[in-house]
């Protein structure tokens, strides 16, 4: 699914107290961060007037900045505020991509958490339309906890995920589906993986190899309140294959149904649908 943000920018970016427009530069040459990758973003919308569970994204930026190393220059509260002037700066109902940014300015091997930096970012990012996307089984695979920060949403992480999405391009697809350590279903390269089959919802259990994304999360409730059965577990490659639907849940896009995998080629189904609806409705206030 392409993320159609443009590199010359329609932004507010809130940096040392002030709000600065366009893509202005951020990290000096030396430091921790640009050499050591200790940074984390979090990603959250506005659009239509919303902004749902913007709490939440601002509270999973502050703990993925502790799992890193880094310490919040401000609690999740204060982003959240923020992010809310950024907002009243477009007309209103645009829809925004809503990212608080931290990293390090100092340390060493590990970073010095004292010396954390903050850029809260609000940039104009059309919703994607639920099309459909196609998909295909990368190579790459999703690291475990000992391996990797799994527990953050660390920009070191990307550097994976955004190989198993430049291998899909090359095959003719637009995301990759990437597995865990053990060879079982983990995510999109962008985003939480679902699968209907015979009228129930599946979605990859939590393994710690990916985070168990905020809009997965609420999709699993809303699901559920409308009765329709969710089961977390370990979905194989063949779960997915002989799968009625597919489809993602995250926050850039939403829920976006998958047209294609790998030779086979599925329309948009009524749970990818229903959970879209579901969740318009929810943030709307349904």
């Amino acid at each position: 699914m392409a993320h159609p943000v443009k590199p010359t920018l329609n932004a507010w970016h809130y940096i040392d107290g002030a709000w600065v427009s366009g893509n202005p530069p951020l990290m000096g040459a030396w430091d921790h961060a640009t050499w050591m990758g200790a940074a984390i973003f979090d990603g959250a919308r506005a659009f239509e007037g919303v902004t749902p569970d913007l709490d939440l994204h601002c509270q999973r930026a502050v703990r993925s900045a502790a799992a890193l190393g880094l310490k919040a220059p401000m609690p999740a509260g204060r982003i959240e505020e923020i992010l809310r002037e950024g907002i009243a700066k477009f007309p209103k109902g645009t829809a925004l991509y809503l990212r608080p940014f931290m990293w390090s300015e100092d340390g060493w091997m590990a970073p010095a958490a004292e010396s954390t930096k903050i850029a809260i970012s609000v940039v104009e990012a059309p919703l994607p339309e639920p099309k459909g996307f196609s998909a295909t089984v990368s190579r790459f695979r999703r690291p475990t906890p000992e391996s990797a920060p799994t527990d953050a949403k660390a920009v070191c992480l990307y550097a994976q995920a955004g190989r198993a999405s430049g291998e899909a391009r090359a095959r003719g697809f637009e995301e990759g589906i990437m597995l865990d350590m053990l060879g079982n279903v983990a995510e999109f390269s962008a985003s939480n993986l679902w699968i209907a089959k015979d009228g129930v919802a599946h979605t990859p259990v939590p393994n710690g190899t990916f985070l168990a994304g905020i809009t997965r999360q609420r999709i699993i409730k809303l699901l559920r309140a409308d009765g329709v059965r969710v089961h977390e577990r370990t979905l194989t490659v063949t779960d997915v294959l002989e799968a009625d639907e597919i489809f993602s849940t995250g926050n850039f896009g939403k829920v976006m149904p998958a047209n294609r995998v790998e030779d086979r080629n599925l329309q948009p189904g009524p749970i990818a649908m229903r959970a879209r609806e579901l969740y318009w409705s929810w943030a709307h206030g349904g």
